[in-house]
């Protein structure tokens, strides 16, 4: 579904190619990039940087954690030593996303 709306956004290989600039496509990105992350799993900051720079070619990981990090989308620790998906996933309506 989140792909549909990236069309423009992702090379042949469904990777990011660049970061929308508008918020509602960047928060589509941010479903996207959080759908390709294992549920359950607890990822070390190497791990989830790694996971990120597989989904995107511009070479902005810390961008992309942080953003998955302020839209809920993943938890940490306070330290950033760990990080897994949150569950349940931020609803699209709490970004005022229909």
């Amino acid at each position: 579904m989140y792909a549909d709306q990236l069309v423009n956004f992702l090379d042949a290989e469904g990777r990011l190619k660049q970061y929308p600039a508008k918020r509602k496509r960047q928060v589509f990105a941010l479903y996207y990039l959080a759908s390709k992350l294992e549920p359950g799993r607890r990822y070390s900051e190497k791990e989830i940087n790694q996971a990120l720079q597989c989904w995107h070619t511009f070479e902005d990981w810390a961008t992309l954690r942080r953003d998955l990090c302020d839209g809920r989308f993943l938890a940490r620790e306070r330290d950033g030593s760990f990080y897994w998906l949150e569950d349940p996933q931020p609803a699209p309506a709490s970004f005022g996303i229909e």
